[in-house]
């Protein structure tokens, strides 16, 4: 995180995974909106379960009214979207639950949603969860992504990122 110690900042924040599952590369996502990075870099997740949890200390600037996708800001000013699955936004909330609103500060490994896992799979394309840098520039930053076969929320890290 971004804090001040002894008068200095540190430029590098550390993402752990927002659910249980398997991280793989965006290019892999099944939409080429994720998979071409068109809205910024990050990792997604194969999730086995169905709570999200925050990747990192932040700051909820966005919860969409379809309850499928998180907005927030780290203190480094990182933008990030948590996007639970794919053509989420269709089922117009139903299967989602929400555990904080626009303002909240929160902490990685805090809950952010829930949303019934089997429901999704049966009435939306995937599951699949990128985790986006919205804001990312490459020329400003650069991200170092890991690729953990069994992330748990909360505590394993799937990605850093430096401030250059």
């Amino acid at each position: 995180m971004l804090k001040k110690l002894f008068g200095k900042s540190v430029t590098e924040e550390h993402f752990v995974s927002p659910v249980n599952g398997k991280a793989v590369p965006l290019e892999e996502v099944p939409d080429p909106v994720f998979a071409e990075k068109m809205m910024g870099d990050g990792i997604a997740i194969e999730p086995t379960d169905h709570t999200i949890v925050s990747p990192i200390d932040a700051e909820v600037v966005q919860v969409f009214e379809t309850k499928h996708a998180i907005g927030l800001k780290t203190e480094m000013g990182l933008e990030v979207l948590l996007h639970i699955g794919l053509d989420t936004v269709n089922l117009k909330g139903e299967g989602f639950d929400t555990f904080v609103k626009t303002g909240d500060k929160v902490s990685a490994g805090d809950k952010l949603v829930t949303f019934d896992k089997a429901f999704v799979e049966a009435n939306a394309k995937s599951c699949i969860t990128p985790v986006i840098i919205t804001n990312y520039e490459a020329s400003e930053y650069t991200l170092e992504a890991l690729f953990p076969e069994q992330a748990i929320a909360g505590e394993t890290q799937i990605f850093q990122v430096k401030k250059k």
